[in-house]
């Protein structure tokens, strides 16, 4: 990724610019961690972007952020900005694009995604990004009360960062943190779930709601029972355990998950007929919460005779001949009952049994 990026660089001042790979990539970079993407700060305008790549995607040209796909790989490239008043607290009112580097990373949240990459591979550290990297520190770009009034988000972020990266938050950000907390409200859902997702599935996690539990945020963010979650193995299970589907937006399938992850918790998780209702991902999601070992769950799960109406050993065409019957509602009744007898071991799934029971009671 960091060849290909440097190829663009190269281009760029090829073509007359200035430009540098900047934030997320630099710091993990240098921390080893392997990076999805790669943001390019330039002083070209848009425009100039898209002389330069042809087939450049232009999002949004008052953003001033353009896509480039090289090899695969995904480039936004964006230009040097400054940015004006925020009035909702999430994106600002207008932007100005400038010609200087360092003007633009003021702008940036925190100090360790200031830095930058030339065309030669050279890191430039302007903020001393470096330095909190070193130490695991997390220190805003200027004052953290402003930084947090402009963009509400960046509270989440901090402790995202802090719980992924297992790095601590300065003091300054955490007093910032309880003078400006309330404006989390006005961020939307959607966002405050995607931070809070990362939170959730860091191996820090608890680290991460540590965070979040001292400076308040389960308020702020309507998590009443965060400090009841017992257990972190699945991010669905975290959602169910803190029961706020009704607020933060899930797809249909998570939705339903949920709801039947609460019903199971109430169950016992070996019981045949719970295993059978709810299946094996919901029933060893509810068992673990519970400390129930997800294994014990497996075996009982495997054990069952059927794991749905369809492994019924007769289908209802089979049955509707046994019965001399044409297929009807009827079945459905029938299938129910063998399912239920099937279940609590009073009747075995094979196809003379099953013949037999139908003959007794149905004919």
């Amino acid at each position: 990724m960091l060849e290909n990026a440097l190829k663009i660089l190269e281009k760029m001042e090829e073509n007359g610019f200035q430009a540098y790979i900047v934030g997320g990539f630099v710091r993990d970079y240098i921390l080893g961690i392997e990076s999805n993407d790669i943001d390019i700060c330039t002083n070209a305008r848009p425009k100039d972007v898209r002389s330069i790549f042809k087939d450049a995607c232009l999002p949004t040209e008052e953003y001033g952020s353009i896509t480039v796909i090289l090899k695969n790989i995904r480039f936004e490239i964006t230009t040097f900005r400054k940015e004006q008043s925020y009035s909702n607290y999430r994106q600002p009112d207008s932007i100005e694009f400038i010609d200087d580097l360092e003007e633009d990373l003021k702008r940036r949240d925190f100090l360790m995604n200031t830095l930058c990459i030339d065309k030669d591979g050279k890191v430039l550290d302007f903020f001393h990004g470096k330095k909190d990297i070193d130490e695991k520190i997390i220190h805003t770009v200027g004052d953290s009360s402003q930084k947090f009034s402009e963009d509400a988000l960046r509270i989440l972020r901090a402790i995202r960062f802090a719980t992924v990266l297992n790095f601590t938050l300065s003091n300054e950000i955490k007093e910032s943190i309880f003078k400006t907390k309330h404006l989390l409200k006005e961020i939307s859902y959607q966002r405050k779930r995607e931070e809070l997702d990362r939170i959730f599935t860091s191996v820090n996690v608890k680290m991460g709601v540590h965070l979040l539990l001292e400076l308040g945020l389960d308020y702020e963010l309507e998590l009443p029972n965060l400090d009841k979650v017992s257990n972190f193995d699945d991010l669905i299970g975290v959602w169910a355990q803190l029961n706020v589907s009704d607020l933060y937006p899930f797809t249909g399938n998570e939705k339903e998950l949920i709801e039947n992850i609460q019903k199971a918790l109430s169950c016992n998780n070996l019981n045949h007929r719970v295993l059978y209702t709810y299946g094996l991902y919901v029933n060893s999601i509810a068992a673990n919460i519970k400390g129930i070992s997800k294994k014990d769950v497996t075996y009982q799960y495997n054990n069952l005779s059927i794991h749905s109406r369809g492994d019924i050993a007769l289908n209802g065409d089979e049955i509707s001949a046994i019965l001399k019957k044409e297929p009807g509602p009827y079945l459905k009744e029938i299938l129910k009952d063998l399912e239920e007898k099937i279940l609590s071991l009073e009747l075995e799934n094979d196809k003379d049994q099953i013949r037999a029971y139908l003959v007794n009671y149905y004919l």
